[in-house]
């Protein structure tokens, strides 16, 4: 269904699967990543790839494994970080997954702007040739991130000749690109860069895009997928509506409350209630997401799928304060996250942890004003707890659906609340989440990440002395 979609825009190469294993929570990729767990990511890595490629026939899209590696381990969770691991760590953990994506014929893997060591993975040549290409066997071909040799070095000419010698043989290099072409001519003109290195890189590209079939595709636009009908439509709709479903956690649920009766007299606040742009969080329709219903058309908040079982419940807005215990049984507060992706995700307690990151660093660290400073949300958005006692203070009980890339410090909130869910980013299809409200289905969905029991303590998994409020694996069903 995945490659269907990107079909029928006229893509044939996509940006993932994203095989990041995230081991600190205030990292702003977070929601990238399926799990902290590498053998879960594994699991996904294989069938990702198999079900984006496919046969590599007409319904085929190429996939890109990414981002080659170590991302998901960076020190503070750090965005294009530094991860500090001796060798056989960073096998263990974050190597593991693209070895099921090699398995199943991933074509092209792209690499991290991230640091191993101290070293730059975009410049680090043992990582990718002698690791990716040479022991792993990888044949397809390896990509840069956007503009990702340019932190090896402000000097243009010396990062390409870095970057090329490390092993990646194509670069995503939208504004300089002129400039990289000339560069690359005059390394091999001085002999900087052999050209067995430039053979090597073309035979990879172009072995890719004949495994594709590329050269015997007419133009996408000219393609019995582009445009189709099945794009957006309702079978499409539907599988998304049950990823929602088994994707939701419910990690409390005193005395019962769920599921709801669809006669109760529910009242649902909250800022994310009504919002498609934030069920969707980052990387929808803009690299930081998009708010509001009228952007992503189609589909259905959490309120409009509510409001489309429950006759008798009524929107508050974000603040809740026409709750009344006379004509409202029990309350839905959605709550959380506002969109974000990359380094403005990034959770920083101060700047101290990105001197610490540079200095570690041999090359540059881009560093974007992070979306909090603390992982607490009583503290990001004082104004979701503030909603939630507007009603309980009423007597009426309250649920509060969680709408966040990554597991947040919500202690205030779970002691105010009867029940508590992690959607997570369900995306455009809030109608699942009423699916399970009301007893259709019950809750299949287990924590993929463990849950912060503080935002002072230690959030980097691997380290000694983590103990989290719950556990990988944590979740409740009726």
């Amino acid at each position: 269904v995945t490659a269907a979609e990107i079909l029928a825009t006229g893509v044939d190469w996509s940006f993932a699967p994203t095989l990041a294993v995230a081991r600190n929570v205030n990292w702003g990729r977070s929601y990238e990543s399926y799990s902290q767990d590498p053998d879960i990511v594994k699991s996904y890595a294989g069938a990702f790839v198999r079900g984006l490629q496919g046969d590599l026939g007409d319904q085929s899209v190429m996939a890109c494994a990414k981002h080659w590696v170590g991302e998901g381990g960076t020190r503070h969770g750090i965005d294009q970080g530094e991860t500090s691991l001796p060798a056989d760590e960073l096998e263990r953990v974050h190597m593991t997954p693209y070895c099921a994506a090699i398995e199943a014929g991933v074509l092209t893997i792209m690499v991290s702007y991230s640091s191993w060591n101290g070293a730059k993975c975009h410049g680090n040549q043992f990582l990718v040739t002698d690791v990716l290409k040479n022991k792993m066997r990888f044949d397809g071909f390896i990509v840069s991130d956007w503009d990702g040799i340019h932190s090896l070095s402000e000097d243009l000419y010396k990062a390409v000749g870095i970057g090329v010698n490390a092993g990646i043989d194509m670069f995503m290099e939208p504004d300089n690109w002129r400039d990289l072409i000339e560069y690359l001519k005059a390394h091999i003109e001085f002999g900087t860069v052999k050209r067995s290195r430039i053979d090597d890189a073309v035979r990879r590209i172009l072995s890719v895009k004949f495994a594709y079939g590329l050269f015997d595709k007419a133009r996408p636009a000219a393609r019995p997928s582009a445009n189709h009908e099945s794009f957006g439509g309702l079978e499409h709709r539907e599988l998304a509506r049950e990823a929602v479903r088994k994707s939701l956690v419910l990690l409390k649920n005193d005395g019962g409350i769920l599921p709801l009766d669809r006669s109760s007299r529910i009242l649902v606040a909250g800022k994310n209630a009504d919002n498609r742009g934030h069920q969707c969080g980052g990387f929808t329709l803009d690299w930081q997401g998009t708010s509001g219903n009228a952007p992503v058309r189609g589909g259905t908040s959490i309120w409009e799928g509510i409001h489309a079982v429950a006759p008798n419940a009524v929107f508050s807005g974000t603040a809740g304060k026409d709750a009344d215990p006379v004509q409202h049984d029990v309350a839905i507060v959605v709550i959380g996250e506002l969109p974000y992706a990359e380094g403005p995700g990034d959770i920083r307690s101060g700047n101290d942890v990105i001197v610490e990151a540079g200095s570690q660093i041999s090359g540059l660290l881009t560093v974007l004003e992070p979306y909090s400073h603390t992982l607490e949300l009583a503290k990001s958005h004082p104004e979701d707890l503030q909603t939630i006692r507007n009603i309980t203070s009423c007597g009426i009980p309250v649920i509060a659906i969680l709408i966040s890339g990554r597991p947040l410090v919500v202690n205030q909130e779970l002691a105010e609340v009867a029940g508590f869910i992690a959607a997570w980013l369900p995306g455009s299809e809030g109608q699942g989440v009423a699916d399970v409200l009301f007893g259709d289905y019950d809750f299949t969905g287990k924590l993929a990440f463990s849950w912060p029991a503080d935002s002072e303590a230690n959030c980097q998994v691997d380290d000694p002395g983590y103990a989290p409020l719950f556990s990988c694996g944590y979740g409740l069903k009726y």
